[in-house]
């Protein structure tokens, strides 16, 4: 770092359709998992602060649930937290991946972001899967709907042009000293991130039509020297779907079980026994008791 270089601080928030590659961004950009990832939409629930620290910036990243049309209370809750942060940041990467056209959903966020007085980059993610002429082409298509403040392509599960991006953030933050450790990776509590794991895996694992109507309650969290015990509750909103979320002889469960035991353990450093059961909870994501329940609030 050069001595002349000013410390700057500030809010980056990450708005998009469902899908595009935002949490996968924000987990490269800090290199640990804190928001989940899968190729299915609407995987972010609620906006997940993490905080990017390096010796002349820090970051503080809101990954937001991916703009959609709402089907129930839950996705209300979703596309609510999703707008209402772009009033918050100091400078807002709208993340889109190439293709032959601008949809209504990007236009809706377009017809947002033009009303903000903050710095909008435009960030092109997934540019290893299209060829160069084909990129330029939808930039330019992009370059016409609004006056970006810029245009950053990269890839962001190869974590190609990353290191640019950051740099050309430094300019746009304001001066101010760090609000967070420099150790800090994420605000949300362990508890929570543990949930979303367990959810994560469920959202790799299973069927389209499960996934979305599961939530993750930690019943317990026990540390000890060398282990620790946790207990989760996986709530489903149909006796159908219970069967297929233990699966035959318990071996869905099994699975989720094993493979978000290997994050868990490496996100808290220490040996896990996960232990977790299913219950049914009837359209949990229509009434807001569960969703208050469960982590999802107006005004967080």
């Amino acid at each position: 770092m050069d001595s002349n270089d000013k410390k700057r601080t500030g809010f980056v928030s990450i708005i998009g359709r469902p899908n595009v590659g935002k949490s996968t961004l924000m987990n490269a950009i800090v290199g640990e998992k804190i928001a989940i990832t899968s190729d299915k939409p609407q995987t972010t629930r609620n906006r997940i602060r993490s905080v990017y620290t390096d010796d002349r910036m820090q970051i503080v990243f809101v990954d937001t649930p991916g703009i959609h049309k709402s089907a129930n209370k839950l996705g209300d809750y979703m596309v609510k937290a999703a707008k209402s942060t772009v009033n918050d940041a100091d400078v807002i990467y709208f993340m889109v991946e190439p293709g032959d056209y601008i949809g209504q959903g990007e236009k809706e966020i377009i017809r947002i972001l033009k009303t903000v007085d903050v710095p909008v980059f435009l960030i092109v993610n997934k540019i290893d899967k299209v060829e160069r002429a084909k990129l330029m082409e939808f930039i330019a298509t992009y370059a016409n709907e609004m006056e970006w403040t810029e245009v950053i392509p990269l890839s962001a599960l190869k974590k190609d042009n990353i290191d640019e991006l950051l740099k050309t953030t430094y300019k746009y933050l304001p001066e101010g000293i760090y609000m967070y450790d420099p150790d800090t990776l994420t605000d949300q509590p362990e508890r929570q991130i543990v949930a979303e794991l367990i959810r994560e895996k469920m959202l790799r694992l299973m069927k389209d039509e499960v996934p979305h109507g599961v939530a993750v309650a930690i019943d317990s969290m026990k540390f000890s020297k060398n282990i620790v015990n946790i207990d989760a509750t996986i709530y489903c909103e149909r006796e159908s779907h219970k069967g297929i979320i233990i699966g035959k002889g318990g071996q869905m469960l099994k699975a989720v079980g094993s493979k978000a035991r290997v994050d868990i353990e490496k996100m808290l450093d220490k040996k896990v026994n996960l232990k977790l059961w299913v219950k049914v909870k009837d359209n949990w994501r229509d009434s807001d008791y569960s969703l208050k329940n469960f982590g999802f609030q107006d005004g967080e």
